[in-house]
């Protein structure tokens, strides 16, 4: 009887169960890596001790744009906010993803690991913010609806952009920018509103863009990057186990999401193309356009005389400085100091 009473316990509750906002929902950032570390991983690797929820942000009702401010009054205590969302009121914050200046992976890491230290001191001073993890999604690349030899042939046409960077990268081939949300893009495409979107290769799949566009240009204009971070006091206010596992474990996260992005960004193109690497039924026929020589020295050209300095005037602190004593030195691209 007592053999069977102690078999009928039921396990004891967590100590602690956070609360998590994490990245954009049905993308495999988070299906397969965000959500089952929060749900499933902190628990078994604390033993049973602490558990999570997590809620994608696009379906917690929170603007992105409001989640930084929100993580730093507590509302929020564990979030992700992506990059893109803080630009208009922090765009400081978006310098190791500006359009066009990591034309692959390798580049984006060394722009990210260049910036990382001023990141984390500026979040945890100006905002109180503990940056946990640094995430990824996959490559922002181009769709058009008609031909599309090299970027030069942006010229005239609107095409969807997420961010002020991507706009001045846009204008700066000719092109009419059209700032618009990932929800409402197949709505402008079907529309003529626009007839180009930057969005990333998968994402831009699963939305159908390769049902109503025919050529994907391969260059990532951007990448996405994302914070994950939390609220100093409710950080500080953790047990200390529990704190020196999430910092023994977030990283592996953090890695395994920029796995994953390289991978879909791969997938993404094969799916669009309908190449035979695609695991998906719903395979598409664009034609893959590369980047050219041409247009890899127009990318240099564009970053440095347009993208750059405009970044740099929008900015609310030094920026030039900022630039110059991080990103720039480790891609060997100085910004112009102001006068």
């Amino acid at each position: 009887m007592v053999g069977a009473g102690w078999a009928q316990t039921p396990p004891a509750p967590p100590l602690q169960k956070l609360r998590i906002v994490g990245g954009l929902a049905n993308l495999n950032q988070y299906t397969r890596n965000e959500a089952p570390f929060w749900t499933q991983t902190l628990a078994r690797l604390s033993a049973g001790k602490y558990d999570a929820d997590i809620v994608p942000f696009d379906r917690a009702g929170v603007p992105g744009s409001d989640m930084l401010r929100l993580i730093e009054l507590g509302v929020v205590p564990f979030g992700t906010a992506l990059m893109s969302s803080l630009s208009a009121r922090y765009p400081q914050y978006s310098a190791p993803d500006l359009a066009g200046l990591n034309p692959n992976i390798a580049s984006l890491k060394q722009s990210v690991a260049a910036f990382r230290p001023y990141l984390e001191k500026e979040l945890r001073t100006r905002h109180g913010v503990e940056v946990l993890a640094l995430y990824i999604y996959p490559a922002q690349v181009i769709f058009c609806k008609r031909a599309l030899a090299s970027l030069a042939d942006l010229t005239g046409r609107r095409i969807r952009v997420s961010s002020a960077s991507q706009s001045d990268f846009v204008s700066a081939w000719g092109g009419v920018p059209v700032l618009t949300g990932f929800a409402q893009i197949m709505d402008n495409m079907a529309s003529n509103n626009t007839e180009c979107a930057i969005t990333g290769t998968m994402s831009g799949h699963k939305l159908g863009l390769h049902e109503v566009t025919t050529h994907l240009h391969t260059l990532p204009v951007t990448w996405g990057l994302a914070i994950f971070g939390a609220n100093l006091a409710a950080w500080d206010a953790l047990p200390p186990d529990l704190k020196a596992l999430l910092r023994r474990e977030l990283p592996a996260l953090e890695a395994a999401i920029w796995a994953e992005s390289e991978r879909e960004t791969g997938a993404g193109l094969a799916c669009n193309t309908g190449a035979q690497a695609c695991s998906n039924a719903r395979r598409g026929r664009m034609v893959e356009v590369p980047l050219s020589a041409a247009d890899e020295r127009r990318r240099q050209e564009i970053f440095r005389a347009t993208v750059l300095p405009r970044w740099i005037a929008r900015c609310s602190v030094r920026c030039a400085d900022v630039w110059n004593q991080t990103i720039g030195p480790a891609r060997g691209i100085r910004a112009p100091l102001a006068p």
